[in-house]
């Protein structure tokens, strides 16, 4: 992962008082949470149906870019049910033993939420799938033509899977969830009532023209709003006086090196290198990622996404491209812009309906 402190907007929390400032500033029902309404008006009803019951929920996977609120609905379901929450991931369970140690350690209907469910490895998933399916533990005592399997009665529980790579969960894991939800980018709008609602609890004064310009570059994320309204809170502090108004806002920024759209640094590298060193593209993810020093994934889960939604980029067969508006976009910024290395209309996107002849 990059050094450059504002990449870290974009990516998970990893500093225990940043962890701490956020847990503060999270929802803690789904009258609370805001954005999502399809999402919250199905699980209101899987949620109220169960508790009605009896009965532990439906599992439940939860996928989307990364900082739209998954670990804060996972929350949201064990409290609406009244039951205690685990929180683990799929890096974190390396062997079958780790998760039968979780899972006969859960009370009655508690919530497990795995983070990054499409990194269990695949002997891990083998325990999971009698587990969420029969809520049965099946163990083998000894070893060799002795061996023999057990099986173990769990207590009903409900499982909360979260991702950003659907499409990596297998099959049979994906089948065993009762319910599948994908969150989306955030409107301005909804982003806007974030941002007051945050500086409401954090008992900052802000003008009413200062919250959207703080949304607007919130990448359509609820995680980078909230960051940046504290970034911008200290920044009044320090040169103000501790109200955020237009000047604080602007002057954080500069600051921060994000411009009126949200993007950072970063992804104005990644633009100008597909617009100046591979002729505007298309040029592949891997390359993509040797020149910004980053992984792959972290290319394609925390810049992409933001980047396809404002049309700066396009994913066609052949590999990447910088389309019309971000050359622009740079352009206004005083990149170099040089003339593209084939015309878009040549180039048909990984969704067209239709394929160039």
């Amino acid at each position: 992962m990059s050094d450059d402190p504002l990449s870290q907007l974009t990516a998970g929390t990893t500093d225990p008082d940043e962890a701490a400032a956020e847990g503060s500033l999270r929802p803690r029902t789904l009258n609370e949470y805001i954005g999502q309404e399809g999402v919250k008006a199905s699980l209101s009803v899987l949620l109220a149906a169960a508790k009605a019951r009896g009965e532990a929920a439906d599992h439940v996977l939860l996928y989307g870019p990364p900082g739209l609120g998954k670990t804060t609905l996972a929350t949201i379901i064990a409290r609406e049910l009244g039951v205690n929450v685990r929180y683990t991931s799929g890096p974190a369970i390396e062997r079958a033993g780790d998760l039968a140690a979780i899972l006969t350690s859960l009370d009655e209907h508690d919530v497990l939420f795995i983070d990054e469910i499409h990194r269990l490895n695949r002997a891990v998933e083998e325990i999971l799938y009698p587990a969420m399916e029969d809520f049965a533990l099946d163990v083998m005592i000894g070893k060799g033509p002795s061996a023999r399997s057990l099986r173990l009665s769990l207590k009903p529980f409900t499982v909360v899977g979260a991702t950003t790579r659907a499409g990596r969960i297998s099959g049979p894991l994906r089948d065993r969830f009762g319910m599948t939800y994908r969150l989306d980018f955030y409107e301005e709008d909804e982003l806007t009532s974030i941002v007051r609602r945050t500086a409401g609890i954090l008992g900052v004064e802000m003008d009413a023209d200062a919250a959207p310009q703080i949304a607007r570059r919130g990448r359509g994320t609820p995680r980078i709003v909230n960051r940046l309204v504290r970034r911008v809170r200290d920044h009044a502090e320090v040169h103000g006086d501790g109200r955020i108004n237009m000047r604080a806002v602007t002057e954080a920024m500069r600051v921060l090196d994000i411009d009126d759209l949200g993007l950072d640094a970063t992804d104005r590298k990644l633009l100008a290198a597909i617009i100046q060193k591979f002729g505007s593209g298309p040029v592949g993810v891997q390359a993509l990622a040797a020149v910004l020093a980053e992984e792959v994934e972290t290319v394609e889960d925390v810049y992409e996404p933001f980047l396809l939604r404002l049309g700066f980029l396009d994913r066609t067969p052949q590999g990447r491209v910088a389309t019309d508006a971000a050359r622009a976009h740079l352009g206004a910024l005083g990149f170099d812009i040089p003339a593209p290395r084939r015309s878009e209309p040549d180039l048909a996107g990984l969704w067209d309906s239709s394929t160039p002849s």
